[in-house]
């Protein structure tokens, strides 16, 4: 078996997963607070290859020695090492709905991040960058999943009706009375957030992330009426999409090669 095989197979395989993730970024460039996909692509450790044989020693007896013969490097391939979501703030935008909300991004550490907190029906919390809310028949205010929106207590916040104020600090306001605080959480990396879907995210050990309010060298805001777009380039998107097609073409042409060399050993050379 050839083994440029295994290694170009690898690379159509890396490729098409890489497809799959821009192509989803595409499909979400119109979701509110949606982050877009980052893909790594690493290279398999490579092999050095050498061709073993024998050395004859003109003696009386005859003597072979072992000869090691260095070939070269041989390549085993690529892989997708992991995907990473784009903590980038995306674009503000004005909707006129009492019920939308934007985090606006101040002063983050790097790496960090700020989401809404969520209650999430399997328990714990969930999070999330969209702030596109509404009204339960309750009047507790939900995502459009139906996930409750918990203020900076951990509590359910219930509204009396969608005539009320959010100020930039998060708190809540029917006429002059404070009703709640919008609960937005602070994870210091990112990056260790699981995703699951529909935009949300959630801790690995399943443990609450901590409150964002109050902390040194953290500043956000909260805008109503408005919500944060996604923060996908799709004209990026598109190009890198048109690359990763083309690898995975080129590798595709690879392994056609070996097919038809293959065929050709079978087919023809064994008949001689």
């Amino acid at each position: 078996m050839f083994k440029g095989i295994y290694t170009a197979a690898s690379g159509m395989l890396a490729q098409q997963r890489k497809t799959e993730i821009l192509t989803n970024n595409m499909a979400n460039a119109n979701t509110p607070g949606y982050k877009a996909e980052q893909t790594s692509i690493r290279s398999f450790p490579e092999m050095l290859m050498s061709a073993i044989g024998d050395t004859n020693v003109p003696v009386k007896k005859g003597l072979k020695l072992g000869q090691i013969r260095p070939v070269g490097n041989l390549s085993t391939g690529i892989y997708l090492q992991e995907t990473m979501p784009n903590f980038n703030q995306g674009a503000v935008y004005e909707t006129e709905f009492n019920t939308d909300f934007a985090l606006i991004d101040g002063e983050l550490p790097a790496g960090s991040s700020i989401f809404f907190r969520l209650s999430h029906p399997n328990g714990g919390e969930a999070y999330t960058r969209n702030g596109n809310f509404t009204l339960d028949g309750q009047g507790y205010l939900v995502t459009g999943d139906g996930y409750y929106v918990l203020s900076d207590t951990g509590a359910r916040i219930q509204l009396p009706s969608e005539d009320f104020q959010v100020t930039e600090d998060g708190s809540v306001y029917v006429g002059n009375r404070r009703i709640a605080r919008i609960g937005v959480a602070f994870a210091q990396n990112a990056n260790r957030l699981v995703k699951e879907d529909n935009g949300l995210f959630r801790t690995e050990n399943g443990q609450a992330l901590p409150s964002a309010y109050g902390r040194a060298n953290v500043t956000f805001g909260l805008k109503q009426r408005h919500l944060e777009g996604s923060n996908v380039d799709a004209a990026q998107s598109m190009a890198e999409l048109l690359t990763a097609y083309r690898a995975f073409e080129a590798n595709q042409k690879v392994v056609q090669a070996y097919d038809r060399s293959m065929d050709k050993a079978v087919n023809e050379i064994g008949k001689v």
